[in-house]
């Protein structure tokens, strides 16, 4: 049986480009796809037709080699049986595998060996714990990360120094090998290059070819005032290095703020519970506390202040971070109940409980006569 026009089998003129032949290929391809016809002998035959020729089609010089002679250019050494699929059927599944999954699986075709040689290296991740005090003032921390750096040897090349490399002779410079399992074609990683495509002559003997080595670095990290806790800072470029001469990662340092003995922050503001005694919450007073500048500040403390009463201190908190603004402190009352009495302070106690009337605790009597009612009624 004569075997059909190549053109005509993709439904296209003799001139299309490769673009139109492509596009015909692959709807055809899709249609007449052995899955989606099992046991149709018919649809296996356009298959193959197709694949024979769209492999000879796509390719410049057998598409020059066909335009001039036509089938008769490939009568002797076409490398297919009569019944079966050549090595360029397997070429073309994987065009097709790719051509249409190839979006779904991380957009497009991979590149050959030479560039699975220089792969990036790793982000790393680094947890740096500090004081509330040092998120308050600013600092530069040094750190120490454990990290994979550059071969100083061979410069990242993973080359002995003086030597070459040459083409391995698994994958013939593509870094990927091809199996051929059914109507699919399995492309994997070359197992003797890892991808790269080349061999090396000889591997460095300090980094034994990787072009890195473990080592721990020393970093300077400028901590801004104002920090909260939880903030990341990246570094860009001082993550590991890359595989052999590779563009190197990030450093992510992750900021953790330690518990304070006296403050709690809320943003900017910062918050502290100070206990005082009940006199001085009766009669009003003053006291100091202490600020995270170093410094201390006065507390106002109102005649008559009720527990849990807070007090205001203008522009004692937390710096804004990359601002010239500043938080507040916030102290908040605790009234202290006096205890282990003397003998003179419990009958001055209970003189001042038989002089105490509605005046000089509204809020408690307030309420009982609220309850008397209640019960009353």
């Amino acid at each position: 049986m004569a075997k059909r026009d190549f053109y005509e089998v993709l439904g296209c003129q003799k001139g299309a480009d490769d673009a139109a032949l492509k596009s015909a290929y692959r709807k055809l391809a899709m249609q007449f796809h052995p899955d989606r016809n099992p046991g149709n002998s018919e649809a296996e035959h356009k298959f193959k037709e197709i694949n024979e020729a769209y492999d000879t089609l796509k390719d410049p010089q057998k598409r020059a080699a066909y335009d001039r002679f036509g089938h008769a250019a490939f009568e002797n050494g076409g490398g297919r049986g009569p019944h079966g699929f050549g090595p360029e059927f397997a070429s073309s599944m994987s065009d097709i595998f790719e051509d249409i999954f190839g979006d779904f699986m991380g957009g497009g075709r991979r590149g050959g060996g030479g560039g699975a040689a220089r792969m990036r290296g790793s982000d790393l991740r680094y947890n740096l714990e500090i004081s509330l005090e040092e998120s308050f003032e600013g600092r530069t921390v040094e750190i120490d990360v454990p990290t994979l750096t550059t071969c100083d040897t061979c410069e990242g090349s993973g080359a002995k120094p003086g030597t070459g490399t040459h083409t391995c002779r698994q994958c013939g410079g593509h870094g990927k090998v091809r199996a051929a399992q059914g109507f699919f074609t399995i492309e994997r990683t070359c197992p003797v290059c890892q991808g790269r495509g080349v061999m090396m002559d000889q591997p460095c003997t300090d980094c034994g070819g990787q072009g890195r080595r473990q080592q721990n670095r020393k970093l300077s990290v400028d901590i801004p005032k104002g920090i909260e806790d939880g903030t990341r800072i990246r570094l860009a470029n001082e993550g590991e290095a890359g595989l052999r001469g590779g563009p190197p990662g990030d450093l992510y340092i992750f900021i953790s703020i330690k518990p304070h003995g006296l403050f709690q922050r809320d943003g900017a503001d910062l918050y502290a519970r100070v206990p005082i005694a009940m006199t001085i919450a009766a009669l009003g007073g003053e006291f100091e506390v202490p600020t995270l500048d170093g410094a201390r500040a006065k507390v106002k403390v109102p005649t008559g202040t009720q527990p849990g009463q807070r007090v205001r201190l203008k522009g004692k908190g937390m710096p804004v971070l990359r601002s010239k603004d500043v938080g507040d402190l916030y102290v908040q009352l605790d009234i202290e109940t006096p205890q282990n009495l003397s003998k003179r302070q419990r009958e001055l106690l209970e003189e001042f409980s038989r002089l105490e009337t509605a005046e000089t605790s509204p809020n408690s009597g307030g309420f009982f006569d609220k309850l008397k009612k209640m019960f009353e009624a």
